[in-house]
């Protein structure tokens, strides 16, 4: 091959034309508005429509956000999966969705700053710009926390997942939702116990989630790392991104001594919640990726303070 057939170069369509090529047509006739107020609004539409809807809106809406935290880093910025909605009539055919995003852009330009003053602020607002009773707002996203090893002092970044929900209702007010799911190191009670020596251990997983009481202040108290703490104090022994030898052999020798089934996890990390004046009521999970076995373990409980 010489060199003037390496530069040779394929003579294509123009770009209008390969795109004809591969289906694309001309524009047909426009006979319908262009103008906004002169185009008909399906969603607005007033008549019986059989039901009225618990919840409309949008979910799966992902965004920056920025969190604060009592454990460093102490601000720090994350992305938050959202989920907005509120309540219709069956007078109302639909909701504006797009006024849902306008109120994130909106929170966004101002720096969207997530904390339970905010949530409840956002809501309220956004009701009264869908022009309803009632609107939610559900934010999940990963919270970063630094961690110590418990001899060498080596530091590391762990995460847990975090979820904040607030509902605002014209007439009852506000419901706050919290819940947080985190990594915990369990060893086998009954392991230990048949074994000559060893026993087997795992990772478990801890969903809480909590209604909190009306009079909470996030000022003096943090959620997350009030949830995080019922965790992992309870547990055989926490994770950490970063072990040396020493820092390794006293997380084993920790978790050899405070072995825990899920059953005995979800009842203690129970007990501290229970414990929490501000925590009205609250769901526990626990679930055990066991190393012995294919399946998982998992236990679980609900509890709700109110009805003492």
């Amino acid at each position: 091959m010489n060199k003037t057939d390496v530069n040779a170069k394929k003579q294509l369509p123009s770009k209008e034309d390969r795109h004809k090529l591969f289906g694309s047509v001309d524009p047909g006739p426009r006979t319908k508005p262009v103008e906004k107020d002169d185009m008909a609004d399906l969603q607005n539409s007033k008549k019986d429509f059989l039901f009225d809807l618990d919840a409309v809106g949008i979910t799966n809406v992902k965004h920056p956000i920025r969190i604060h935290s009592t454990k460093k880093p102490e601000i720090q910025t994350t992305i938050g999966t959202f989920r907005f909605s509120s309540s219709i009539g069956k007078g109302s055919k639909g909701t504006n969705m797009s006024r849902f995003t306008e109120q994130l852009d909106k929170y966004h330009n101002e720096g969207f700053a997530i904390d339970i003053y905010t949530l409840k602020k956002f809501t309220k607002e956004l009701a009264e710009r869908l022009k309803q009773q009632d609107a939610s707002v559900e934010v999940t996203f990963p919270w970063f926390f630094e961690r110590k090893g418990p001899f060498s002092d080596l530091t590391g970044m762990n995460h847990a997942d975090a979820t904040m929900n607030v509902t605002y209702h014209e007439e009852l007010g506000y419901d706050i939702d919290v819940s947080l799911k985190g990594t915990i190191t369990t060893l086998c009670p009954c392991s230990k116990e048949i074994s000559e020596y060893s026993a087997h251990n795992q990772r478990g997983q801890v969903t809480m989630s909590v209604k909190l009481t009306d009079d909470f202040d996030e000022q003096e108290m943090d959620w997350k790392e009030a949830l995080l703490e019922a965790s992992e104090s309870n547990a055989s022994a926490r994770i950490h991104p970063v072990l040396k030898r020493p820092d390794e052999k006293a997380v084993t020798e920790q978790a050899y001594e405070n072995p825990r089934f899920v059953e005995d996890i979800v009842r203690l990390v129970a007990a501290d919640l229970y414990e929490m004046p501000f925590v009205q009521s609250f769901y526990v999970a626990c679930q055990n990726e066991e190393s012995i076995h294919l399946h998982d373990a998992i236990a679980e409980i609900n509890y709700d303070k109110t009805t003492e």
